[in-house]
């Protein structure tokens, strides 16, 4: 049965691949996927449960008594339903909570018109000056937003602001490499740091000052020779306009998307504040921050009795706007993992890399270098489910303790899988949410990424990962 679960989780990824080929939605395969999985592992639970959960499983009959009477085979099934997979989901639904809030967040600041409040006092006219503030801009806004949203964002910026198509897919190359690595430092940036930084592998300030500045070298690096190929000033568009009036104009004031911006983005950056404080889960924090700003939106509303309840763009309709396949997709790949990791079969790929490889900073730029194909917030989960965090007092007196040590929280595994997972996907225009969306958006092809930014992307991402090496040998 394990060798059958390691098919089908081949296959369904092989799939998720090529979902633009298979025209079948990833979510819908990690779905089929996952649920999949744990079916095939309950069905073998009674082989595999004395092998690797014989104490878990004993403990939970201690604590039912009433299994006494059923037979083993019952019992297993009993512990695998009641215990395992209830574990695991509560383990995905916090994790899912805390995407869909911030993304209720993110999207109520967005038709509210918060961004634009930034992106319209970008008024730089040299390419080579404007190449640098997009840059820069879109790093540190997409440590606050996921990188598709901020890729979006600014995407739509440039579309008002650069003309000349080769310029453009210059620009938005940048863009695709600064929304990675803005998601890489900060523990609300990426689905990768979400997953690091809710299951305890990181924390803020450790990943801020270890990550951070590999993350600036990672851009910076490409920056220079992309910025090589810009000469001149940016070209005025004889077609455009700037008497377009967004619909949102006339609906809320500029003090109150001011208002919305604010209470938004401070409500995100503060729950890594919340966490540190009260020690409570970051689900916690960011649902607090999203009843924050549902009250502000709907006494805001309250004041305006002249609009159409159509009008209103209230959470209760916000909400319908977030990409909820994502989220599903997330909850299959989640519970893909938890199938894999119950089923030993995770800790079989782990073992199998400390005896061949030996090294945890390969295999971080292994799992970067994938990323540019495969999804980096399944690789970030799997190898979360391969390598179980360690205690640093269970590791002593241990032979193998130097290289154990780099798995504890906090261990340079794990920062160091932050960067390369969150900077790797840069890579190939296909490797990131924020570059699938500018395939979309502007038709950039994957040969013409491939040929201009693929190189200097991936010279990034290797200078980056030398100053990680540099910065935790001081």
């Amino acid at each position: 049965m394990i060798t059958a679960m390691i098919i089908v989780f081949l296959f369904g990824y092989i799939l998720i691949a090529l979902e633009q080929k298979v025209r079948i939605n990833k979510s819908a395969i990690a779905l089929v996927m996952g649920m999949t999985l744990w079916v095939m592992y309950a069905f073998d639970a009674s082989v595999i449960i004395p092998q690797l959960s014989e104490q878990a499983f004993q403990f939970f009959l201690k604590l039912n008594p009433t299994t006494a009477h059923e037979s083993f085979h019952e019992q297993v099934f009993d512990f695998v339903a009641e215990r395992q997979i209830v574990k695991f989901i509560g383990e995905t639904a916090e994790i899912l909570f805390f995407l869909i809030s911030a993304m209720t967040i993110v999207e109520l600041i967005d038709v509210h018109g918060g961004f634009a409040v930034i992106t319209n006092r970008i008024k730089a006219k040299e390419k080579k000056k404007l190449l640098w503030l997009i840059t820069f801009v879109t790093f540190f806004l997409s440590a606050v937003l996921d990188n598709m949203t901020t890729a979006i964002v600014i995407i739509m910026m440039l579309r008002k602001l650069v003309h000349n198509k080769e310029d453009k897919w210059l620009f938005i190359g940048m863009v695709i490499i600064a929304a990675n690595a803005g998601g890489a430092w900060s523990p609300v940036g990426d689905i990768t740091t979400i997953l690091l930084w809710v299951k305890g592998n990181v924390s803020t300030a450790l990943l801020l000052k270890q990550v951070l500045l590999p993350s600036i070298v990672s851009i910076v690096v490409p920056g220079i020779f992309i910025a090589r190929k810009l000469k001149g000033q940016i070209e005025e568009d004889p077609e455009s306009t700037n008497n377009e009036e967004e619909p949102y104009l006339s609906l809320v004031s500029k003090k109150e998307r001011i208002s919305i911006l604010a209470i938004g983005i401070i409500g995100i950056l503060l729950v890594p504040v919340f966490k540190s404080v009260t020690h409570l889960p970051p689900v916690i924090g960011i649902l607090m921050s999203l009843g924050y700003i549902w009250v502000y939106t709907e006494i805001m509303y309250a004041k305006k009795p002249f609009l159409e309840e159509s009008q209103k763009m209230r959470v209760g309709n916000v909400i319908k706007r977030i990409d909820t396949a994502t989220i599903l997709y997330f909850m299959g790949i989640l519970m893909s993992v938890g199938a894999l990791q119950v089923s030993g079969i995770l800790g079989m790929m782990s073992e199998f890399l400390d005896k061949h490889v030996h090294n945890v900073y390969l295999i971080d730029l292994a799992i970067g270098f994938i990323s540019s194909v495969v999804d980096n917030g399944s690789l970030v989960a799997g190898a979360i489910g391969m390598y179980p965090l360690a205690n640093i007092a269970d590791l002593a007196g241990s032979p193998n303790f130097e290289y154990m040590r780099h798995f504890v929280a906090d261990g340079n595994f794990w920062q160091f899988l932050s960067y390369c997972a969150g900077t790797g996907g840069s890579m190939l225009i296909i490797g990131s949410a924020a570059g699938v969306v500018a395939m979309g958006l502007e038709k950039i092809t994957f040969s013409w990424y491939l040929k201009n930014i693929t190189l200097y992307a991936m010279i990034g991402f290797l200078m980056g990962a030398a100053t990680f090496m540099l910065l935790i040998s001081l």
